[in-house]
């Protein structure tokens, strides 16, 4: 499982300014702010970190998994911010047949998505199954034995 994410970019507040604006849809907030950088994500959890380079960028492709309604509003949001639109909200069924996304084009290049893979009107809720595995302490496996095993003697019959 991802933890974070770092973005390499040249003009951070350019595109700090762009990502608090475009991800506040989808509950979003910069967590954590020094001259090094600036962590976004949910209260308490900077998973998105964006780094300032005087070197040349790499563009890249970020997702974010999110609500329908979260979709449509995470690209209304960021073409107003000065995102350039790279695919609005809708199905994409070369996925599957669910998979509802937004993408956008930030200010350093980078296509940012946001996703919804559930069924139209699932809950967002982890899988039950998932949810018990995860209370569950994990199963202690059994060392095997450091002694070296037994050889098995061949006997030799006499004639």
């Amino acid at each position: 499982m991802l933890d974070h994410i770092s973005l390499r970019v040249q003009d951070l507040e350019r595109v700090l300014t762009f990502y608090k604006a475009a991800l506040a849809p989808i509950g979003y907030e910069v967590v954590m702010q020094h001259p090094g950088g600036a962590g976004l994500g949910e209260p308490g959890k900077p998973d998105l970190w964006l780094t300032p380079t005087d070197k040349p960028l790499l563009a890249t492709h970020v997702a974010f998994r999110t609500s329908r309604a979260r979709v449509d509003a995470f690209h209304a949001a960021a073409v107003a911010a000065g995102g350039v639109d790279n695919g609005p909200p809708g199905v994409r069924v070369d996925y599957h047949p669910h998979y509802y996304a937004a993408y956008v084009i930030d200010p350093e290049g980078n296509n940012i998505e946001v996703v919804c893979q559930d069924p139209p009107g699932a809950s967002r809720k982890p899988a039950p199954a998932r949810a018990a595995a995860a209370r569950r302490p994990a199963k202690k496996v059994k060392r095997p034995s450091r002694k070296p095993a037994k050889r098995a003697t061949k006997t030799k019959k006499r004639r």
